[in-house]
């Protein structure tokens, strides 16, 4: 059975088992100018740590549905276990998605079961996964706004329908991917394009994430252009079974 069938058969609030485990790991956000943390994001690894790639691989058709439900529920619940106070990012697949409010049915009642404020939970999306119905996005995104949960672009410049994407449609945030943030001190036309998203994003009234961050030559060009928050390596990996706490981030 497919997973589209699945759902409907229990009226989006069940999915079928599936056939592999897999657990949360979890990485800062980070407010650089605030000195403290601003989210998580929940990201999937192996249930012995293996990589997110090694999960992956046993998605299929029948699965990604189930999937994708199973890695917003066990965010939310892992996060809650954890303690998780802030804002809490997590990954979606658009084409798993087959109707935006049966589909969130799972998600609230995760939250709610697990007393965690629906209202920190941000979506993420891809510009790399290809989208074959923006009009199956825009309902999805407006959905999601409608229940109060925020949505954000991620991997933005890594593939090729960023700026369309954002012609159509407007997330909360942009999270700039690593391609244009490796190596920024040293690359002007990488300066160029990410000037010209953060003025993008002002005009629009998005927030921007700059992804990828591990070099602090990066960070300060990056601050220089005007970006405030950041991900990568140069403030935390990914952990799991705990959360990095802001006094453990290299502020300095």
């Amino acid at each position: 059975m497919s997973g589209s069938s699945a759902a409907s058969a229990c009226n989006g609030e069940c999915v079928d088992p599936l056939p592999f485990s897999f657990v949360m790991a979890y990485q800062p956000v980070v407010d650089f100018a605030a000195r403290q943390i601003y989210a998580y994001e929940a990201l999937v690894r192996g249930p012995n740590g293996e990589s997110a790639a090694s999960v992956l691989a046993h998605l299929t058709d029948d699965n990604r549905y189930a999937f994708d439900q199973g890695c917003r529920s066990k965010a939310i619940e892992t996060a809650a276990r954890l303690g998780l106070d802030r804002r809490l990012n997590i990954n979606f697949m658009p084409n798993a998605v087959y109707h935006p409010v049966a589909c969130l049915r799972i998600t609230l009642a995760a939250a709610r079961d697990n007393a965690f404020p629906s209202n920190l939970i941000t979506f993420e999306f891809t510009e790399d996964e290809r989208i074959t119905d923006r009009d199956h996005l825009k309902a999805i995104i407006e959905a999601y706004h409608r229940h109060g949960f925020q949505t954000a672009l991620d991997d933005f410049g890594a593939g090729y329908a960023g700026l369309s994407l954002l012609a159509d449609f407007q997330p909360d945030t942009i999270k700039i991917d690593r391609c244009l943030v490796e190596d920024i001190d040293t690359r002007k036309a990488s300066q160029a394009i990410v000037a010209g998203v953060l003025k993008t994003a002002d005009m629009l009234g998005l927030e921007v994430v700059a992804e990828g961050v591990e070099r602090r030559a990066e960070l300060a060009t990056l601050r220089q252009l005007g970006v405030q928050r950041f991900q990568g390596y140069l403030f935390a990996r990914p952990t799991i079974g705990r959360l990095i706490r802001d006094d453990e981030i290299p502020w300095d």
